[in-house]
């Protein structure tokens, strides 16, 4: 299966457990991988075939910025629903990093699969 990304997106939301982190936006990155077929758009050369990164990126980012969770394991489910249920992929991998949530570290997080033949079976 053919892969396409969108890596570090960032997004500025209330995320958080502490009652001081709901009262403040922070940073978090996306790195999204969608399995699909690219071979349409690459044999006719047509970017109506292709996967919409720019729309992609508008609403994984709306999304995040207007809707506020405790738990970045919740964000990324969210956000891999919303891809499987709005653009033509069999599959997403949404790894969600939230820098400087612990001292001494780059950043922490979460990485999940989700594939829509899982959809249909709710």
């Amino acid at each position: 299966m053919d892969k396409v990304f969108v890596q570090g997106l960032e997004v500025l939301t209330t995320i958080g457990v502490y009652e001081w982190e709901k009262g403040i936006r922070q940073k978090i990155r996306f790195d999204l991988e969608m399995g699909c077929d690219t071979r349409a758009a690459a044999l006719g050369d047509d970017i109506s075939k292709a996967m919409d990164y720019a729309s992609l990126s508008k609403k994984v980012s709306a999304y995040a910025e207007q809707n506020h969770v405790e738990l970045v394991e919740t964000m990324a489910e969210r956000i891999a629903q919303l891809i499987l249920a709005e653009f033509p992929v069999q599959s997403v991998r949404v790894r969600l990093t939230k820098p400087g949530a612990v001292p001494n570290a780059a950043g922490v997080g979460v990485e999940i699969e989700r594939f829509a033949r899982d959809q249909a079976v709710s």
